[in-house]
């Protein structure tokens, strides 16, 4: 769908610099998802797996971010393979319904309620960011971590467009879990792409 260097705005790589190539096509479909226009894959052009690793060589940044959308709706093994053979980190935010294909230095797992992760996908995370709307979402969160690898980062990041109220409910319970961090779009704050 698009390409553009960045700074990552969420999570544990928060403030690095980063690539972001993100694939068009979702099966997930997140009523608050701020990509829409990334769901139908259909809409945008193809291009070769050369252009995206030469774009994203060309970037001056070490780190790749693949994303969506939904990226494991693709076989991203050749993706990975061309973007560690230029010497690039390679970083992946998925809901992780699909099997993850591809060499990864980072995943990011951000799981949604209406349609579980993989329990392949949940072992395999650095990173688990849920999205916190509500109370309901905190239970669900605590459900995770026992299918988690126990070096799994762990993230709770408000809703966008109901951040006050999400933010105050994931203030509380970090307070009283301490194994929880709180994830801010810090891209959103500072109007960064």
């Amino acid at each position: 769908m698009e390409e553009f260097l960045t700074i990552q705005g969420e999570g544990a790589n928060v403030g690095q610099v980063a690539y972001f190539i993100r694939l068009a096509g979702c099966d997930v479909g997140c009523s608050w998802c701020d990509v829409k226009e990334s769901w139908n894959k259909n809409e945008h052009p193809e291009k070769t797996i050369a252009e995206l690793v030469k774009n994203a060589k060309d970037s001056g940044s070490p780190n790749v971010v693949i994303t969506g959308g939904e990226p494991t709706l693709y076989n991203l093994e050749e993706l990975t393979l061309g973007l560690k053979n230029e010497g690039l980190n390679t970083w992946i935010e998925t809901s992780g319904t699909n099997t993850i294909t591809g060499m990864w230095d980072w995943i990011c797992l951000s799981p949604k309620k209406f349609k579980e992760p993989l329990a392949e996908s949940l072992l395999l995370a650095h990173e688990l960011k849920v999205i916190v709307l509500n109370k309901s979402d905190l239970k669900w969160a605590e459900t995770l971590v026992p299918q988690l690898s126990s070096n799994c980062n762990l993230f709770m990041q408000p809703e966008w467009s109901k951040k006050e109220k999400a933010s105050e409910l994931i203030i509380d319970y970090v307070k009283k879990h301490p194994e929880w961090r709180v994830s801010l779009q810090t891209h959103k704050y500072l109007d960064i792409p």
